[in-house]
């Protein structure tokens, strides 16, 4: 088994990919199937966390890329950034992990989470796509704009 034990930041010439849930990129340690099929194991320091676009060395040499799955989520757009604001407060307040962009905002399918975001006047659509909340102010740097494909 492959075992991948160092996130890396530059871009080297990548040997394959793995494809991973938002949830599983939270996991330091974790049994995975890279996307050409062969078994790895992620061994990282406790605490790291894996974001798509990523790079990932394994005790062999081998560099794997981190794609992030495309999951369930639910998407509420609007115009009206107060809204926006309201809405992202609410739901941070209960330590939902948000996408935020400019007019749109994304978390992991609930329906008790959507009602309320109904409730505050926003509306809600279903999706399949890769989910990439926010990190923490204080645990990563700021990623890179992000544009949601509809």
């Amino acid at each position: 088994m492959i075992e991948l034990t160092e996130k890396i930041d530059e871009v080297p010439t990548v040997l394959t990919t793995v494809t991973l849930t938002y949830d599983q990129r939270q996991k330091s340690r974790l049994r995975v199937t890279l996307d050409d099929d062969r078994e790895a194991g992620i061994m990282l320091e406790r605490g790291t966390v894996m974001r798509g676009g990523d790079f990932l060395r394994g005790t062999n040499g081998i560099v794997v890329q981190i794609h992030a799955a495309k999951e369930e989520v639910a998407i509420a757009y609007t115009l009206d950034l107060y809204l926006l604001a309201r809405v992202c407060y609410h739901l941070g307040n209960r330590h939902v992990p948000l996408q935020i962009e400019e007019n749109w905002l994304s978390f992991q399918r609930d329906h008790v989470l959507e009602e309320m975001v109904l409730n505050l006047g926003l509306g809600v659509k279903h999706d399949t796509a890769p989910f990439e909340p926010e990190g923490g102010a204080y645990k990563e740097k700021h990623l890179a704009h992000r544009h949601h494909s509809e």
